[in-house]
C-alpha cells in the first residue's frame, strides 16, 4: 500500500514524508529540552529529597552575582550529541526507579559513595566538561583571586589537575566513606590541611616546596 501511494502520488507522498520527518525530528527535541530542565530533574523525590535540598545551600543555587547553576548546568553536557548519549544512557535509571532503588534516606546514602564516584569518573574523564560549560581557563584571572585559590589553581595547572579533582563537594555533600578515605590518603601522604580547610592558613606553595627541598 506504502509503495502503491508513492507511485501514484509521489510529491504528495514525498511531502508527507518530509512532514513525518519533522514532526518526528521537534518531537525528538521537544522531549529532549523538557528532560533538560531543573523542574524535570527533581520532579522524582530520591533527587529533590537529597541531591537537590544539599545543592539549594550551596553558592551554586545563591550567590551576590545573580548567576546560578542548574542540575543540567552541572550534569548534561551543551553539545548535542554528548547531551543526546548522556540522555539515552540515563534511561537506566528509569529501571532503579522502578525498583525503588535509592527511594528512602538511608538507601540514598548506603549508595552515595558508588553513585558519586560514577559521577566524579565521569567528569573526570570529560576533563569537567560541565564545570567549563560556565567556569573557561581563559576568562579566569589568577591574580584577582584569594591568594589560596591563586595558589591552588596555579598548582593544579602544574600538575595537569581537573576541577573535579579538587572540587568534589561543591554543590552537595560528600560521602562519610569518602571523608574517611581522604583523611586517611592525606595522612599517608602528608598533605597539608589547608589544601581541603580553606579557613587553616598554611604556608604559600613556593615557600612550602622551598621547606621540603631543605628537610630533604
Amino acid at each position: 500500500m506504502f509503495f502503491y501511494l508513492i507511485r501514484r502520488w509521489p510529491l504528495w507522498a514525498f511531502i508527507a514524508t518530509m512532514l513525518l520527518g519533522v514532526a518526528l525530528w521537534g518531537s525528538f527535541n521537544w522531549a529532549m529540552a523538557l528532560a533538560n530542565t531543573e523542574e524535570f530533574c527533581i520532579s522524582c523525590h530520591e533527587m529533590r529529597d537529597n541531591v537537590y535540598k544539599e545543592y539549594r545551600g550551596t553558592t551554586h543555587f545563591s550567590n551576590r552575582s545573580g548567576v546560578g547553576a542548574t542540575c543540567p548546568d552541572c550534569h548534561v553536557p551543551r553539545s548535542w550529541w554528548p547531551m543526546t548519549v548522556r540522555k539515552v544512557r540515563a534511561t537506566n535509571e528509569l529501571f532503579y526507579a522502578i525498583t525503588g532503588s535509592i527511594d528512602t534516606r538511608e538507601k540514598f546514602l548506603a549508595k552515595r559513595w558508588i553513585l558519586a564516584k560514577q559521577v566524579w569518573s565521569t567528569m573526570s574523564e570529560t576533563d569537567s566538561r560541565e564545570c567549563r560549560n560556565c567556569h573557561i581557563d581563559r576568562f579566569m584571572s589568577l591574580a584577582k583571586q584569594s591568594r589560596v585559590a591563586h595558589e591552588r589553581h596555579t598548582r593544579a595547572e602544574r600538575e595537569d589537575k581537573t576541577c573535579i579533582d579538587c572540587h568534589k563537594g561543591i554543590a552537595h555533600e560528600l560521602p562519610e566513606a569518602f571523608l574517611d578515605a581522604e583523611h586517611e590518603r592525606v595522612e599517608k601522604e602528608k598533605v597539608p590541611c589547608g589544601d581541603c580547610h580553606s579557613d587553616m592558613w598554611q604556608p604559600p606553595i613556593d615557600e612550602t616546596e622551598s621547606v621540603s627541598h631543605q628537610s630533604s
